[in-house]
């Protein structure tokens, strides 16, 4: 109250009892007391009346009065219990607002996250902008040093030129007018006896200098700057709801050879699947060996790419993914791609009278139709079987058969070395077609013919492999093991490299396609990857290098790079097994022992 309101309170009947306390004096239970004061009614009449109770039907605080004259018929409480009522109401509203705070905090807390993680990428977008642009720059001033460099070189070289042609014509015209001036000066002076002295001697100078080679005009190439290509930028600002840090992958182990897929799905920061036209998916598989796999992706157009890729090795994988140039958590991953085993088929044998005992000196398969050809040495013949091991024919010859090979049309190429080294050309029905004479081979072992026609012959003269023209007429190339004085024995050429086993060195050599030596596979011994007199050899479809490892009485199965990956037929063969063909169309493995006289069938 001011003070004029608490004279008047003085003045007051109805007033003049209350007590009064100046505001600075005011003490707590002073408060207290007057927020726990009775309320009293407003209404007229009542005005002595507390207001008490309290009417549900009216939703208002009344006195005794107004319940007994204007709520009579109303649902009237007590004002305490009323209170208490709507007390836990009131407490069960606000702790629902409470909790709504706490999500609106919440999502404040979320929503800020992202708008720093924005300003994050947006930096460090910037910056590798920034930074290759200047990779860019730093190139091209490199670029242009050194192109300054050669226009420099190029003009002093010219000028050289220039100036040295510049040199003899300023002679050769120093020298005319020396001989201009002797000549004038005698005619001038016009002496008879200085004339006739000199006259001959001026003619012959004249005659020399008129009739001296002339210097060739040097004329300067044209020099002209190329560009072949314009300086493009594959850069690309990308907008997109899409995070990669939550985006997923799905990589499943798999067998060489068989179709595989990896999932990729893009998801937005709440971690939901999303799809976003300009997003960039990007998949690299790469081999043991560090080799690129084709791939081919799907977009499913919801936010799930499917990237199809065809295992060609066995080995771990690498497959690295990336969303919009950011590696995927968990990239690269490690995919494990098995290999396929042989199981045994079944065998057959030889055919014919005996006359010697077989000795199979090499097998061969037709991609084409499925023959096969196997060579008894011993019998100077060639016996021809179906895919299946029934006998067709048989091809006597004048030597012994030492190797044998099917060209790519189907013909039958063997090779005779007590025959002038003669290779026989037959059809696969038998017929001969022609001798192929080679000059270049002195004591040659076995053949193999290559994917491109060339043929691959052992030489066992010069410890030597030699790769010839298809006809036979060209040695191409030329190839020895360094530090090795063993014979090579049998060959395979896959991937634009040869593989060549040797007998006493126990190993597999590795060479490029221009026969320069690169590494070992295997070395002596009887545990697993090594060998005893290691001897044929082929290449499967799933890029297993397949070794008839002889002393050891077993097949070995590795990696081309060299890693171990299993042996076969251990159980089979009671003997050594010697040679190896395959048909690739049907995954068929044929092998021969050295003492026994049957074909081993493997699938």
């Amino acid at each position: 109250m001011c003070e004029s309101c608490f004279q008047a309170h003085q003045r007051l009947k109805a007033t003049r009892d209350h007590r009064n306390v100046l505001i600075d004096k005011l003490q707590a239970q002073d408060v207290q007391e007057l927020i726990e004061r009775p309320v009293i009614c407003s209404q007229q009449y009542h005005e002595d009346q507390a207001l008490d109770f309290y009417c549900e039907d009216c939703k208002v605080l009344i006195c005794l009065k107004c319940s007994i004259v204007s709520h009579n018929r109303h649902l009237v409480t007590d004002t305490q219990k009323a209170a208490l009522e709507q007390k836990m109401q009131m407490a069960e509203a606000l702790a629902k607002l409470k909790a709504e705070i706490l999500l609106y905090d919440n999502e404040i807390k979320k929503q800020t996250e992202l708008k720093d993680k924005n300003v994050t990428e947006i930096m460090n977008a910037e910056k590798k902008m920034t930074n290759s642009v200047e990779e860019w720059i730093r190139e091209l001033r490199k670029h242009e040093k050194k192109m300054k460099q050669n226009f420099r070189e190029i003009y002093e070289a010219e000028q050289k030129q220039h100036e040295t042609r510049l040199e003899n014509l300023e002679l050769i015209t120093t020298q005319l007018k020396s001989c201009v001036e002797r000549g004038q000066g005698i005619l001038e002076r016009n002496i008879n006896a200085e004339i006739l002295q000199t006259n001959h001697t001026i003619l012959q100078r004249c005659d020399e200098l008129i009739n001296a080679r002339k210097p060739d005009r040097y004329k300067s190439p044209h020099l002209n700057y190329l560009v072949k290509k314009k300086f493009d930028t594959f850069d690309q600002l990308l907008v997109t709801k899409t995070d990669s840090l939550m985006c997923l992958a799905e990589c499943d182990d798999s067998e060489i050879g068989r179709e595989s897929n990896v999932v990729v799905v893009t998801r937005d920061s709440g971690g939901l699947q999303c799809y976003q036209l300009d997003d960039q998916i990007k998949v690299d598989i790469l081999t043991a060996e560090g080799d690129h796999l084709k791939t081919e992706l799907k977009d499913s157009k919801d936010g799930k790419y499917t990237v199809t890729y065809t295992p060609q090795c066995v080995g771990h994988h690498s497959v690295e993914i990336e969303v919009n140039g950011q590696p995927l958590t968990g990239s690269p991953y490690l995919v494990q791609i098995r290999q396929h085993h042989y199981r045994f088929s079944f065998k057959f044998g030889l055919k014919g009278n005996r006359t010697r005992e077989p000795w199979i000196s090499d097998i061969a398969v037709s991609d084409r139709t499925g023959t096969i050809a196997v060579a008894d040495a011993r019998n100077k013949r060639i016996q021809l079987f179906s895919s299946e091991g029934k006998f067709q024919v048989q091809v006597k010859l004048d030597g012994e058969p030492y190797s044998v090979a099917f060209t790519d049309c189907g013909d039958l190429l063997t090779l005779v070395p007590e025959n002038n080294n003669k290779l026989h050309l037959f059809s696969e029905e038998g017929k001969f077609i022609k001798h192929i004479c080679d000059k270049h081979l002195k004591k040659p072992r076995h053949l193999s013919i290559a994917s491109d026609g060339r043929l691959i012959i052992t030489d066992h003269a010069s410890n030597e492999v030699k790769v010839l023209s298809s006809d036979g007429n060209d040695q191409l190339v030329s190839m020895s093991a360094p530090n090795c004085d063993s014979s090579p024995k049998c060959t395979a050429y896959h991937q634009n490299k040869f593989y060549v086993s040797y007998l006493l060195a126990h190993c597999i050599k590795v060479f490029d396609k221009k026969g320069v030596y690169i590494h070992d596979i295997g070395c002596e011994g009887s545990n697993n990857g090594q060998f005893n007199c290691p001897a044929g050899l082929v290449i499967d479809k799933w890029n297993q290098l397949i070794v008839c490892d002889a002393d050891n009485e077993r097949l070995q199965l590795f990696t081309l790079s060299g890693g171990f990956l299993s042996t076969l037929g251990k159980e089979w063969f009671n003997n050594s097994p010697l040679c190896a063909a395959i048909n690739l169309n049907s995954d068929t493995l044929f092998v021969s022992s050295l003492s026994r006289y049957e074909i081993y069938v493997f699938h």
